[in-house]
């Protein structure tokens, strides 16, 4: 799995800590740590989706254009990671005459699908607007 979805979640959280307020690429990418190019690109992706909006020019930057309390993690992870569980990179080979070697990699995506569901499922049990709450009762 990469960073994105901890990315895209952190943004979303971020602007929904900052409602109606318009917030640049720069100041969510300070706030997040990584680099405003990162950020506009996952940005472009949530505003394909109507999570967030954008306006341009001078006091531009993006403000969310969901209900908080509506939008899961499970919306934000399907939309920036689904599929991401599972490595790219595959173990054996399925021409080779040993079973372990032959079968391992189904077994493994099996699992690895399964888990995904699972995890999914969980995620859809927080909402953006939960995840903020339990920040702002951090110590």
């Amino acid at each position: 799995m990469n960073s994105d979805f901890t990315i895209a979640v952190h943004s979303l959280v971020y602007l929904a800590y900052l409602p109606d307020h318009m917030a640049s690429s720069e100041s969510i990418a300070e706030n997040v740590c990584t680099n405003s190019a990162r950020i506009r690109k996952m940005m472009s992706c949530l505003r394909n989706k109507g999570y967030v909006k954008t306006k341009e020019g001078v006091g531009g930057g993006y403000i969310l254009a969901c209900n908080p309390e509506e939008v899961s993690l499970a919306d934000i992870y399907i939309t920036v990671s689904h599929g991401t569980l599972k490595p790219k990179w595959c173990t054996g080979d399925p021409e080779k005459k040993c079973v372990i070697s032959s079968n391992t990699q189904l077994v493994m995506d099996q699992i690895l699908d399964e888990a995904e569901l699972y995890y999914e499922k969980y995620l859809e049990n927080i909402t953006l607007s939960a995840f903020l709450e339990k920040i702002k009762r951090c110590p």
